[in-house]
This record gives C-alpha cells, sequence and structure tokens, in this order.
C-alpha cells in the first residue's frame, strides 16, 4: 500500500507541470518554458496584435487619410473615384480565390511582404498626377493596390480574430481600430498643417511624400510578423492542429465547406455593404461641401472617431455578464439603432445641401464659419464611427466562426471580395454623378436589409468554437445500454 501511495504521489507531481502547461496555454502564457524572454514576448498574441495595427496605421491608415480628403486631394474627384473603382475591383479579384489559398501555404509574413508596398506606389502616382496630370497611371496604380490590399487585409484579418482567446477578440478589434485609424487621423493632420494656407484646391506635394516614407516604414515592419504555429495560445494551437499535413485537395474542400455554410452565407449583404458608403461620404460630403483645408480637418475627425467606435463595439462584443450568443445580439441591435438615427441626419444634410448646390455653393464652408459647418461636421463625425461599429462587429461575427487562422482565412477573403465588390460598385455610381440623395438612399437600404438578412446567424451564434468543429468531426450519437431486469 505505502509503494502504491507512493507512485500516486509522483504520479501526481508528475502530472502537474502539464496541467500548468496547458493552463498557461489557455491564458496566453509560454508553453515552452526555456524560449528566452524576447522570443516569449514576439510570440505572445497581445504583441502580434499590436503589431498589425501599427503596421496597418501606417499603409492602410495613411492610405484612408488620402481618401478622405475628397477626391485624394485633388479638386476633379473623377480620376480618384476610378482610381478606387480599379482598386476595388482587383481586390474583389482576388481576395477569396487567389490570396487566400496563398495565404494558407505560405503564412502571413510573406503574404504581407508582396502586398505592402503597393500602398507607397499609389500615393507616388498621386505625386506624379500633381506634375503631369497623369490620370491613367493613378488609376493603374490603383488597380495594383487592389491587390496588394488583399494580402494585406487578408494577414490582418486573420491575425486580429484569431491570435487572442474567444473572450478577447472584441478588444482586440478594439485595440486593431484604435491604432489603426489613429493613422488617418495623424496623416490628415499632417495634411491639415501642410494645406492650412493653401488656395489652390488641391493638395501639397509635401503631403504625398510624407505619407509615401510613412508606408514605406510599416512596410519594412511586416518582417515581424509571427507565424500561427509560434504563437502561444491553446485554442489556436488545436484549430492548427486540425490542418496540419492538408494537402491542396484538403485545403480547397476546406474552404468550399466552409464557405457553404448557411450561416456565412447569411453574412454576405454585411459583407457587401461594408464600404458602399465611403465614396458618397468622402467626395459629396466632405468633398462637395467644405474647402480644402476643412476638408483635412474633416478627415483626422472622420478618422479619430472611427478610433472611438471600434473601442465602443469591442467593448460591447466582450462584456463579460452576457455570454457570446448575447453579446452578439447586443451588439447587431447597437449597429442597426445607431445606424437609423445617423442615416436620418444624413437625409436631413441631403435636402439642405441640395438647395445650397442649386445656388453655387460648392467647397465653400471653412471650419471657422461654426454656424454652419458646426452640424455637417458632426454629421461626418458620425458616418466615422459609425463605420468601425460596421466592421467591428463583421470582424468579430467572423470571429465566432473559426479559431484557425487558416479558415479565417477563407472568411475574410469572402469579406473582402464582396466588401470591395459593394464599393467598387458605389465608387462607380458616384464617378458617373449620380445625385447624392440616390446614394444615401442606397446606402441606406443596403445597411439596414443587410442587418436584417444576417439576423439568424447573430440568433445563433454559439458559446464556444469547439475543436470538433474546427476540424468538421460530428461525434456519433450514444446509443443507451439495455438493462436486463430479469437478470
Amino acid at each position: 500500500m505505502a509503494g502504491e501511495s507512493t507512485k500516486t504521489e509522483t504520479a501526481a507531481v508528475t502530472a502537474q507541470p502539464e496541467q500548468h502547461v496547458q493552463e498557461g496555454i489557455d491564458d496566453g502564457m509560454d508553453f515552452q518554458p526555456s524560449s528566452s524572454k524576447i522570443v516569449r514576448f514576439y510570440s505572445h498574441p497581445w504583441t502580434q496584435i499590436v503589431l498589425i495595427s501599427v503596421i496597418c496605421f501606417c499603409l492602410p491608415g495613411m492610405y484612408n487619410a488620402l481618401t478622405g480628403l475628397g477626391g485624394s486631394g485633388q479638386v476633379d474627384s473623377t480620376v480618384a473615384a476610378n482610381a478606387n473603382v480599379a482598386l476595388l475591383s482587383a481586390t474583389a479579384g482576388t481576395a477569396l480565390f487567389i490570396v487566400g489559398p496563398i495565404f494558407t501555404r505560405v503564412g502571413p509574413r510573406i503574404c504581407f511582404l508582396i502586398g505592402g508596398w503597393t500602398y507607397a506606389l499609389y500615393s507616388g502616382s498621386l505625386l506624379h498626377f500633381n506634375k503631369h496630370s497623369n490620370g491613367a497611371f493613378v488609376i493603374s496604380a490603383g488597380g495594383i493596390l487592389g491587390v496588394g490590399a488583399s494580402f494585406i487585409w487578408i494577414v490582418q484579418g486573420a491575425i486580429m480574430t484569431t491570435y487572442v482567446a474567444e473572450s478577447q477578440k472584441g478588444r482586440a478589434i478594439a485595440v486593431f481600430w484604435v491604432i489603426f485609424n489613429l493613422g488617418g487621423g495623424i496623416g490628415s493632420l499632417v495634411s491639415f498643417a501642410f494645406n492650412y494656407d493653401n488656395s489652390e484646391g488641391t493638395v501639397t506635394d509635401s503631403t504625398y511624400i510624407a505619407l509615401m516614407v510613412i508606408m514605406l516604414f510599416g512596410w519594412l515592419l511586416g518582417i515581424f510578423l509571427c507565424s500561427p504555429s509560434r504563437i502561444r495560445l491553446a485554442q489556436l494551437h488545436r484549430a492548427v492542429e486540425t490542418e496540419k499535413n492538408q494537402t491542396i485537395r484538403g485545403a480547397a474542400e476546406m474552404a468550399i465547406r466552409t464557405l457553404c455554410k448557411w450561416r456565412v452565407a447569411c453574412m454576405i449583404p454585411l459583407f457587401f455593404s461594408a464600404n458602399v458608403f465611403y465614396s458618397y461620404q468622402q467626395n459629396n460630403v466632405n468633398g462637395l461641401t467644405f474647402n480644402i483645408r476643412t476638408r483635412s480637418l474633416n478627415s483626422a475627425l472622420y478618422w479619430m472617431a472611427q478610433m472611438l467606435g471600434g473601442m465602443l463595439i469591442g467593448l460591447i462584443l466582450d462584456v463579460p455578464w452576457l455570454d457570446r450568443p448575447g453579446r452578439a445580439r447586443l451588439g447587431w441591435a447597437v449597429v442597426l439603432v445607431t445606424g437609423m438615427a445617423i442615416w436620418g441626419g444624413g437625409y436631413a444634410f441631403e435636402l439642405w445641401q441640395e438647395d445650397r448646390m442649386a445656388r453655387g455653393m460648392i467647397q465653400d464652408i471653412d471650419f471657422k464659419q461654426g454656424s454652419i459647418s458646426t452640424g455637417p461636421i458632426f454629421l461626418y463625425i458620425f458616418y466615422g464611427a459609425y463605420d468601425a461599429l460596421w466592421q467591428g462587429f463583421a470582424y468579430w461575427l467572423i470571429g465566432t466562426e473559426s479559431n484557425s487562422t487558416g479558415r479565417a482565412a477563407v472568411l475574410v477573403g469572402a469579406y473582402k471580395t464582396f466588401q470591395a465588390t459593394g464599393g467598387a460598385m458605389a465608387w462607380r455610381v458616384n464617378a458617373v454623378g449620380t445625385s447624392g440623395r440616390a446614394q444615401l438612399g442606397m446606402n441606406w437600404g443596403l445597411c439596414v436589409g443587410s442587418l436584417l438578412i444576417a439576423l439568424p446567424t447573430v440568433w445563433t451564434v454559439s458559446k464556444k468554437t469547439t475543436a470538433e468543429e474546427e476540424s468538421g468531426y460530428t461525434p456519433p450519437p450514444v446509443e443507451e445500454k439495455k438493462v436486463d431486469e430479469t437478470a
């Protein structure tokens, strides 16, 4: 008996480290005690979340600073609108069927380095346009950027939705949205400073040069991105285990199974509507109403409002007193109610704007004219906050579907494909001169309709994503044993 007791104690002591290791993984702690502090810090989930956020601060954040000026800082917004059509069309054509499979094979770092430099190219094309008015180069650069943006956003989406624990995904979205949109805010403030005394209607060359330098720096930061296999998170490792040694055919079948779920189908209109309002807000509301320096200031306020919107939706989707289904329904209700209120304010603005334009008033309001500028400026701020609410909620829904970076890449690829398709449609509608009221009605209707279609998915969000769900395994039913009562 004494020998058995000793063996039991020894086994218990031996099992303790394994138990602590598993608990450490679940908490995001290091499961390799021998690794150095630098490696543990580098591979920590939140280190990578902050890193991808800073990178997006430098790349799409600076790009947003440009587009937020209205016409990318040009008097005639047609070239910028057509460049956006090329960009979004290229993204729609590559995100799901080309970039997604590449990501599955080569991982986040290589994908990022392939696509990141294209942002600086686009800014350079606008600098060239300032000198030579070569619209074809701007539109071509926009198309190339569309391919590059597919790589960047799939990397970002996969990291943001899978590198942290399920209970922290709302916070990950909030952190990303704050840092990323700080890029658009600071970039716009830089433009505001450069163009404070500018009366020409186009931004200065120094604006484009400064943004190019920041974009190139962000591209170089991509060498520090970490692969999923090195991230210290149990749920991610369990998900990765289901994809080990997967063949190309197996990866394709996994992608098809992921996309053919009815829950994903209900989210597609939500994806499609995620960028449809940019063209109207940036070119009509901001671009046609204010002078160049006020457009720069408004752009900064727009992206800073996105920071607040991202924080709000992130906190709502992580509230500790609700389970995951409850948080999904609360987030949906917040997005619907705030959307109805903000678009209603947009309709009142549109009526006022139409009256002014009929009297030949265009691009004439300065921020110092408080009596007429305050209302439209605050409307533009609310538009920015709503964009963050919408996209934060969409990304969080994607995160409820999977903890696997491979599956998340497929879902983010679908998100970016349909988002870009909707955006390209909207920019084309804007480029052909569709009335502001028609664009407003289109945006409002798409937003409300897509939220209603997504409701079945929202209502059936599970409490937790299990490893069996990741692998597609369904346990067989357990047969009850019959007891022989005559025995």
